[in-house]
């Protein structure tokens, strides 16, 4: 077990996965955002002139979402502009260039499902952030993204008022290394100037979260309840969320948080175990 404890102090930071960990979801929430992502690409692309159909974007969302899982499964991860241009590539099939002036709305109509269908904030959230913090604890949040850049996620943490209880937000797309790197852990060690002992990281991942923090030298919490999950997305193999909850070649007995919580309302005492942990 990390040990999570200084001559003079103790945990100094804790950090936070978004998906299912902050921001719970609703059952069939990701298959409905496919739908209004496909509807939206297709009007926006139609004001530029281009008649492509909800079927060939929806094509060209899976051949997409096939590209960057191959980038993902190396713990690597693309801009969303890249992707953006990967997405037309598919699309257009490589025969049309994707127009500067066109970015813009289009990259609008690619992130607008998170504003129309939702994820909604973990009820434990709030008080657990405003607990931490009247702990003097720096908070971090440390987030694979799917088809949601980082800014968007910003975003909507802004929108349900928890956004300025962070320090630190770091979001693979916009530093090119995904969760269980340990170089994702590092710079927020790094970037909240704390050593990686100092820091436990909770999440409801096993490999990203749990062995990902633990491997980088980090405390780590996994967060095990089954609320706040897409059950219809998980059971399906081509998802992006069953793609992340895929262990690959680890071996579940091999990933050993320090403490396994039900909710987030769990931690404060499962912070106060570690604390207390020599």
């Amino acid at each position: 077990m990390v040990a999570l404890k200084t001559e003079t102090s103790t945990v100094k930071a804790v950090t936070f996965d978004v998906w299912e960990t902050l921001l719970f979801e609703r059952d069939g929430a990701s298959s409905q955002r496919t739908v209004v992502r496909c509807k939206n690409i297709v009007q926006t692309l139609n004001r530029f002139g281009l008649p492509f159909s909800v079927e060939a974007v929806g094509q060209a969302l899976g051949e997409t979402i096939s590209s960057v899982v191959r980038i993902w499964d190396k713990n690597k991860d693309v801009s969303h502009l890249e992707q953006i241009r990967l997405f037309f590539e598919h699309l257009s099939e490589g025969k049309r260039v994707l127009k500067d002036e066109w970015i813009k709305e289009l990259s609008m109509a690619y992130v607008s499902p998170i504003f129309e269908v939702p994820p909604y904030l973990n009820p434990d959230a709030r008080e657990l952030l405003r607990l931490l913090k009247s702990q003097n604890k720096l908070l971090g949040i440390i987030c694979n993204t799917g088809i949601t850049p980082g800014t968007e996620l910003r975003r909507f943490l802004a929108m349900q008022g928890v956004g300025d209880y962070f320090d630190l937000m770091i979001f693979s797309d916009e530093v090119g290394i995904r969760k269980p790197d340990r170089r994702i852990f590092n710079m927020v060690a790094r970037g909240l100037r704390v050593k990686p002992h100092e820091i436990v990281h909770i999440g409801d991942n096993l490999k990203g979260d749990a062995w990902g923090a633990k491997n980088a030298g980090l405390g780590a919490i996994h967060l095990s309840g089954s609320a706040g999950r897409d059950k219809m997305a998980e059971s399906d193999s081509k998802s992006l969320v069953s793609f992340s909850r895929n262990l690959g070649n680890l071996k579940l007995e091999r990933i050993a948080p320090d403490r396994a919580v039900a909710s987030l309302a769990m931690v404060r005492e499962a912070m106060r175990e570690l604390e207390n942990t020599c």
